[in-house]
């Protein structure tokens, strides 16, 4: 295809995005509910259910780059990603619709095999879909603009399962089969429609032969030696440690938070309902706030100071709680109080977050500046899989908290002993405590501020015009 000159027209740029809702559908069901079907409905132990999750996240973090791999190399009439995008969906809302419908007693190989299949399948709908954006347009401002319509249909789509679930699906029944089978047939078809319909949408303007590959490709070991190169960088270490440290905390929160939610804060089905609209808001106030705070104290200085803030808002009620300082569970004081936490919590914990993700960005010329290549691919895939291995890590620590505070599998939660909470509360607290601490240790050694990242363009921009391929510069 011939990219677009100028302003990519709106509803191109509204069907590119709507094919990642799939991706927030996955995500929202994985780090939500997943482990408490399999657990308290199913009945599967906790930490069988947290370690089939953990490989099969890993899986998903090596099948991105080989999709990523092949559909470049794809050459058909219709381009080289408009065949995933057609092929895969289908198959992908009959695996979704197995993960909440399995067949005969629930087994951990089952279970493992069903989260491999659904992950490997969204990502064969997801990882051509983004990277129809770099062929849709080359403009610097338009790339953002279409990148921003996928984070929408993403949260959006994330969301408006999470919105149902609490009050369509699972509604004084979030412990019910029935409501969970429901749940994966509309998400199966929502996800179908959506990655169906963005193709479709797409067609006219991104289908067509792509142009021949250059006919000299290097080896595989010189590949991976130029992404361990990469890799190398005390800042890319640095940012991937921090944001695996602060997913993995991230991690544990989604994936303990339907139990605390239950066990713990009792909330009502109209809390649940509202839910959603809090955490949506929080998001917004994070977009609002990350620009001033990164104006004040830098990008490492904005995430030193919101991963224990955060970390503090979502502790400190279990603290109160344990100390007898709170209001009755399954009030409405102790509801409004959580409400409000929540709202800071989040607001805080996805300020550091997106800085975490845009500290990334500039890793870039500072490799380029070691290494004479620039390696956008390479390190945001290294960000990728941090983030997701982080994520499984937090699932699977998540089953051993479980483990650890005696919650019996189908338990409900008027059967809960007081002193089963109290120790789910404290060593949650105590975990997400140390990560936040971690993260901030970690990230107060990234190399690059303001200051440094503006010479750093002046000296490659130097180098430029004195060599342009010493910086980087050649195909």
């Amino acid at each position: 295809m011939i990219p677009i000159q100028g302003k990519v027209p709106t509803r191109l740029a509204l069907f590119n995005g709507l094919g990642s809702v799939a991706y927030g559908i996955k995500d929202n069901g994985f780090a939500t509910f997943l482990l408490l079907f399999y657990n308290q409905v199913l009945g599967m132990d906790a930490r069988l259910v947290s370690l089939a999750l953990l490989i099969a996240l890993v899986f998903d973090g090596l099948i991105d780059p080989v999709v990523g791999h092949i559909s470049d190399r794809t050459r058909t009439h219709w381009g080289r990603r408009l065949p995933f995008l057609y092929l895969a969906p289908i198959p992908l809302g009959l695996a979704w619709i197995f993960l909440w419908s399995p067949i005969g007693e629930p087994s951990f190989t089952m279970l493992l095999m069903s989260a491999i299949m659904v992950r490997a399948l969204v990502a064969m709908c997801e990882v051509p879909s983004a990277a129809l954006v770099a062929e849709i347009s080359r403009d610097y401002d338009e790339r953002t603009r279409l990148t921003r319509f996928r984070f929408l249909f993403s949260w959006g789509g994330g969301l408006l399962m999470l919105l149902l679930a609490y009050g369509v699906f699972l509604p004084n029944a979030m412990l019910a089969r029935e409501g969970y089978r429901n749940f994966g047939l509309f998400g199966a078809g929502l996800m179908v429609a959506c990655v169906l319909l963005s193709a479709i949408g797409q067609h006219r303007a991104v289908a067509g032969m792509p142009p021949e590959r250059a006919t000299a490709d290097k080896g595989a070991l010189a590949s991976l030696g130029e992404i361990r190169e990469s890799f190398s960088h005390p800042a890319c270490l640095v940012v991937m440690a921090g944001i695996a440290a602060a997913l993995t905390a991230q991690g544990i929160t989604f994936a303990l938070s339907n139990y605390l939610y239950l066990y713990v804060w009792k909330f009502t089905p109209t809390a649940l309902k509202a839910f959603p609209f809090l955490l949506f808001a929080s998001v917004v106030g994070a977009s609002l706030l990350v620009g001033k705070a990164q104006a004040r104290w830098g990008k490492a200085g904005t995430v030193i100071r919101m991963a224990p803030l955060g970390m503090v808002f979502w502790a400190g009620p279990l603290i109160l709680r344990w100390l007898g300082l709170w209001a009755p569970d399954g009030s409405t004081a102790s509801i409004a109080g959580m409400f409000a936490c929540t709202l800071l919590s989040n607001t805080f914990t996805v300020t550091g977050t997106m800085t975490l993700w845009s500290m990334v960005a500039d890793v870039v010329e500072a490799s380029e500046e070691q290494t004479g290549r620039r390696s956008e691919g390479t390190l945001s895939a290294g960000a990728f899989l941090a983030s997701k291995c982080a994520g499984g890590l937090g699932v699977f620590l998540t089953g051993l908290l479980l483990s650890f505070a005696g919650l019996e599998a189908n338990t409900a939660p008027a059967d809960v002993l007081p002193e089963v909470t109290y120790r789910l509360s404290l060593a949650y607290a105590a975990s997400i405590a140390l990560l936040a601490v971690l993260t901030a240790l970690v990230v107060q050694r990234f190399p690059i501020d303001r200051a440094a990242h503006e010479a750093r363009l002046a000296r490659l921009d130097q180098v430029a015009r004195v060599d342009p391929d010493a910086a980087g510069l050649h195909p």
